[in-house]
């Protein structure tokens, strides 16, 4: 058996049977290694080589939940909470209710788009915005499974469609392999061949919102004096410098492409202000870096994962093999494609890096096949995207999970990947094979 496969099916079973996701990727990683002829040594070798890529990405988490943890003790949150319980029913009216939960909806769907175009900062709103609208939720007994797949399709749709913040990024990757592949193709052409991939994802988010997740959901709901909440909320000079901070790390964040100096640069203007104790930035630190370090571990690890499965250099053969065993039906090899770039991203755990690996090889093979560049680019653009959401080592799914997961009521396997698994991937396959047929 192939290697990859050998490394993602183990990593997968494991994390399903509720093993912790970084032990998980570690014996995934392992098994693939040994299983594509590297010897132990060198397997081990391989995995802690490719665990400094994840340290940037890490302690920016590390610096982004400390930024949170320093928002939350400006009274913002209670601010938050109370507008939102003024919507909610007095009396238990059932309309209230359903404004209040389509609105926290709507408005956490708004942010995850935003975040990706819009205004670039990825997954940095969430441990802002979802902590202190835990209770709220609780209180309206919405499931967070349906939450994790309204972010999930927030941070992936949208880069995936509209050229603009990391959705430029992506199209500039798909644009420059397929060059290097030997097909120059204008920018302009991916949005449409990408459309109706992406239509797929916006069937499987109403099946989440309208069919899966609809029923109500209980959680332990801690115990809390809501009329306290009500009135402690944040001052009108919190207020402004909370709004100063989140500006500052915005633009730290832009002018510098750096997630670190972004955070920073937010706690720094809190401080300065008067809106938080210098004494108190060893205990707000502390405390976001331990709300951050589940994803910070696990994209460390996903990174020597990453490195192993390119060392044994059992990716090319995979796809190349998968592809040849329809050499005769275009439609199954469409079809061979994208399930290999589907198994390639759930194992790297990011679309990003998946486009350059199978980009030189699938290009070539769908030029043979006689399929149209529309056809290719969207062959390419959904292959890469296949298993972002879902994946356990994806921001996409980690970043809704360090959410939802605060008060340890939701599994980031259980509650986040296989919902989106579900609704995201098999969507984007079907759909995704449909454009390649209908553009081909």
């Amino acid at each position: 058996m192939n290697a990859v496969i050998i490394a993602v099916l183990v990593m997968l079973v494991l994390s399903l049977l509720r093993v912790n996701v970084v032990f998980a990727l570690l014996i995934g990683a392992i098994a693939g290694g040994l299983g594509g002829g590297l010897s132990f040594a060198d397997t081990i070798t391989a995995f802690t080589d490719g665990l400094g890529e994840g340290a940037t990405i890490a302690l920016s988490y590390a610096m982004l939940g400390g930024f949170a943890v320093a928002i939350s003790r400006t009274g913002i949150p209670e601010l938050l909470v109370s507008s939102v319980l003024k919507i909610v029913n007095k009396e238990g009216e059932a309309t209230r209710e359903g404004l209040a939960k389509a609105l926290i909806i709507f408005a956490l769907l708004i942010m995850a788009v935003f975040s990706q175009n819009l205004i670039p900062i990825h997954i940095a709103f969430i441990p802002l915005l979802l902590p202190p609208m835990l209770h709220i939720m609780n209180e309206l007994r919405i499931d967070r499974r349906l939450i994790a797949s309204v972010l999930t399709f927030g941070l992936t749709a949208p880069y995936i469609l509209l050229p603009y913040g990391f959705g430029l990024i992506f199209h500039d990757i798909v644009a420059t392999q397929m060059d290097l592949a030997g097909l120059p193709i204008d920018m302009a052409d991916i949005p449409r061949a990408m459309a109706v991939p992406v239509l797929g994802l916006a069937v499987g988010l109403a099946i989440a919102i309208f069919i899966s997740y609809r029923k109500p959901r209980d959680y332990h709901i801690a115990k809390t004096n809501i009329e306290e909440i009500q009135k402690k909320t944040a001052s009108g000079k919190d207020i402004v410098v909370t709004v100063l901070a989140l500006l500052a790390a915005l633009y730290g964040q832009i002018s510098t492409d750096s997630m670190i100096i972004g955070a920073l640069a937010g706690i720094l203007v809190l401080y300065l202000l008067g809106a938080m104790k210098w004494r108190d930035a060893d205990d707000i630190l502390n405390a976001g870096m331990r709300m951050m370090a589940f994803i910070g571990f696990v994209i460390i690890s996903a990174n020597g994962f990453a490195s192993v499965i390119q060392a044994t250099g059992a990716i090319e053969p995979l796809v190349t093999s998968v592809s040849e065993m329809f050499a005769g039906n275009r439609g199954m090899a469409a079809f061979a494609m994208l399930v290999a770039g589907l198994v390639v991203t759930m194992g790297i755990g990011s679309s990003f890096a998946t486009i350059p690996i199978i980009a030189a090889i699938f290009v070539p093979m769908s030029m043979e096949f006689g399929f149209s560049t529309l056809a290719i680019i969207s062959l390419i653009g959904t292959a890469g995207a296949l298993g972002d959401a879902g994946s356990p080592a994806s921001d996409s799914t980690l970043g809704p999970t360090a959410g939802l997961n605060v008060d340890g009521q939701h599994n980031h396997i259980w509650d986040t990947c296989v919902p989106t698994f579900v609704h995201y991937n098999i969507p984007l396959l079907i759909f995704g094979w449909a454009a390649i047929m209908w553009l081909a």
